[in-house]
């Protein structure tokens, strides 16, 4: 089995660096991954410059793009052959809710899944505790299932794992999107040339966040794996702005 891994953090980042690891024992390994920390970034492609690979000492290849720029160049044109997974992560904290439209790790697992690939976006929920160890072993699990039993169609799972002991793990729940209260205010500031600038406030609060959702999952210790598509379309709207362009 051959998986291409990916995230937003950086090819430097400890969930990385642990994932490689820990996958490594299963599967043939490549990592693209960002030059530096491209959180927040979605799914992003760069296409007013063009984009440089290079290797770092661990062998760990580099891009200076996004997470969507690494999984395209790697599989469009980098690698001979299709990997059987993209894996993206283990982020450094939750995309669960309202994160995964910014997220750039499920970014990452997205373009894999658009290009054809099944594919994992992997997070630890909180980071505090820097549990990645627990996460990487959960991705083992998962992996080991997928090649025991592939999916016969396209899968795109958001993962989320607790920060915690691998023991106090509850177990899997396959879970919706939750969503979170609007983001809290901008934050105004001063350079150091007395110029005004605004870095961007917390994300919001957990507001949908009841039995069935990621936050909920997690919560309580479960693994939350949610499944997730492209199609953006308000389906239940469609009549009513059909009827609303013929007033």
């Amino acid at each position: 089995m051959r998986i291409l891994l990916s995230n937003d953090d950086g090819y430097f980042a400890p969930g990385l660096a642990c994932l490689a690891e820990a996958l490594a024992s299963v599967a043939e390994i490549i990592v693209v991954a960002p030059e530096r920390d491209r959180s927040g970034s979605s799914n992003s492609l760069t296409l007013d410059r063009p984009l440089s690979l290079h290797r770092s000492h661990n062998g760990f290849y580099y891009v200076n793009g996004t997470p969507t720029d690494c999984v395209h160049l790697a599989v469009t044109g980098m690698l001979d052959v299709l990997p059987d997974m993209v894996v993206s992560g283990i982020n450094h904290g939750a995309n669960m809710g309202d994160d995964t439209i910014y997220s750039g790790t499920v970014a990452a697992a997205t373009e894999g899944f658009l290009l054809g690939v099944p594919s994992l976006a992997v997070s630890l929920a909180s980071a505090s505790n820097g549990y990645y160890v627990s996460a990487a072993r959960v991705v083992v699990e998962l992996v080991k299932r997928f090649n025991r039993n592939q999916s016969k169609i396209p899968i795109l799972l958001n993962i989320n794992v607790p920060d915690v002991e691998y023991a106090q793990i509850e177990g899997f729940r396959v879970t919706r999107l939750g969503r979170r209260h609007k983001a809290e205010p901008v934050i105004k500031s001063s350079s150091p040339r007395g110029e005004t600038v605004y870095w961007v406030g917390a994300a919001g609060a957990a507001q949908d966040a009841g039995e069935g959702t990621d936050f909920h999952a997690v919560q309580f210790n479960h693994v939350s794996i949610t499944p997730l598509q492209i199609d953006l379309t308000r389906f239940d709207q469609m009549e009513f702005v059909t009827n609303w362009l013929k007033e």
